[in-house]
């Protein structure tokens, strides 16, 4: 399939569905999805390919713009633009992908950032992350798995990058009917290098975690830095080293990379001995909660503690135990903090609300018999937007806490 013929060029021959009466309002406000209850499904639409282009209409004649339809998902329709006449083509896609490069290069500078982050950059389920050179591209819909030619083709245009990565790897893309897989979609080489406070972090794009680092977390990184001159650290689920590692660069005397990942540990002590911490830095290998427990049990304490956790709640029905989980990390991380220490914890988890977070941090933290002061309630960085009516594009919660006694 050619790079132009991978959607329909020609906006007068584009299907038009139809929502149904009285199920437009959502739509009518702004929002970005309709979803299958909403609208006509008719045996048309039920037969049209997933990630069709289509023009969304009301049943009052009004004109939504132009979507992408996917019959077999609960989200049927997001929406693409307002212009239901768009021309959907290599023209379109690099115009979209130049503004998302012009704002990143503007928020961020240096080229190490999320490029594209899905609906709040107007490319709904497209996630792009930025590594200099290379770049880690995750299409979680059926549109933007279809559109992945002439996103290639743009990304190659704008910014000539060495290596393209497809992680098609998320769990979500099964809800859009589509396989996981993941790949070199342009280069030979999957390694790549981010660049942050100083230092340069060895990553892997192919068998990292998500699309191989965690740029959201890069603000939050830098305010636990700022507490770590001459302070012990555990950088407990460390995935490869950002929280401890960029400690050590600010003046940690001693930090302690905590995760199950024998690559990830692998890879972030590799960054260690390229900066010259290997005296200062050092690497465990378990379950985290588990090798924590361990440690209260030996009396140890730090300075400084991170939990930055993989999602607890990857679908609505595990709220409850997420709550209990982060309730009982809670309870470890701040066992194994030192007197007049500090806590910084996170939940990736969108269907954990900020509200609910707290509440089980702060539930956690009550059963130690230990004060907490609330500094900071932070999300993502800025070069992850979010759209207003959607709620699930803030999905970063990370709390800052300080523990006198």
């Amino acid at each position: 399939m050619s790079t132009e013929t991978a959607f329909l060029d020609d906006a007068a021959s584009r299907p038009v569905l139809r929502l149904m009466p009285g199920r437009d309002k959502r739509v009518k406000s702004g929002h970005p999805w309709a979803f299958s209850n909403e609208i006509n499904m008719t045996p048309e639409a039920r037969a049209l390919p997933a990630g069709t282009p289509v023009r969304l209409e009301g049943d009052d004649g009004v004109k939504h713009g132009t979507w992408l339809f996917n019959a077999h998902s609960l989200i049927a329709a997001r929406r693409l633009s307002p212009d239901p006449g768009m021309v959907l083509g290599s023209a379109f896609f690099r115009s979209r992908l130049a503004e998302c490069l012009a704002l990143r290069d503007r928020l961020v500078g240096a080229p190490f950032y999320r490029l594209v982050h899905a609906e709040a950059d107007g490319l709904p389920g497209l996630v792009i992350d930025r590594y200099g050179d290379a770049l880690a591209l995750q299409a979680n819909t059926a549109g933007m798995d279809r559109a992945t030619p002439l996103l290639v083709a743009a990304l190659r245009e704008l910014i000539d990058p060495r290596a393209i990565v497809a992680r098609n790897d998320s769990a979500v893309r099964g809800l859009e009917g589509l396989k996981e897989e993941s790949g070199l979609l342009h280069g030979e080489d999957a390694t790549a290098r981010v660049r942050e406070g100083g230092l340069d972090f060895s990553i892997d794009l192919l068998s990292g975690q998500k699309t191989g680092w965690f740029f959201d977390q890069r603000d939050n990184r830098a305010r636990v830095a700022a507490l770590a001159k001459d302070a012990t650290v555990l950088d407990a689920f460390c995935h490869t080293g950002g929280f401890g590692l960029l400690a050590a660069q600010a003046g940690a005397r001693q930090v302690t990379l905590l995760d199950r990942s024998e690559h990830a540990l692998a890879l972030a002590m590799d960054t260690a001995r390229r900066h010259g911490f290997g005296e200062s830095v050092s690497a465990k290998r378990g379950d985290a909660m588990e090798v924590m427990e361990a440690m209260i049990g030996t009396g140890q304490r730090f300075d400084v503690v991170v939990a930055d956790p993989p999602a607890f709640a990857k679908a609505r029905k595990d709220h409850p135990a997420a709550m209990r989980g982060y309730a009982r990390l809670a309870r470890l991380a701040a066992t194994l903090v030192a007197p007049g220490g500090y806590l910084f914890m996170a939940s990736c988890s969108h269907h954990v609300s900020p509200g609910d977070f707290t509440d089980a941090v702060a539930q956690g933290i009550a059963r130690t018999r230990r004060h907490a002061r609330l500094l900071a309630t932070t999300g993502a960085g800025m070069d992850h937007p979010v759209h207003p009516l959607l709620p699930e594009s803030a999905y970063l919660k990370g709390l800052l806490l300080h523990l006198p006694a």
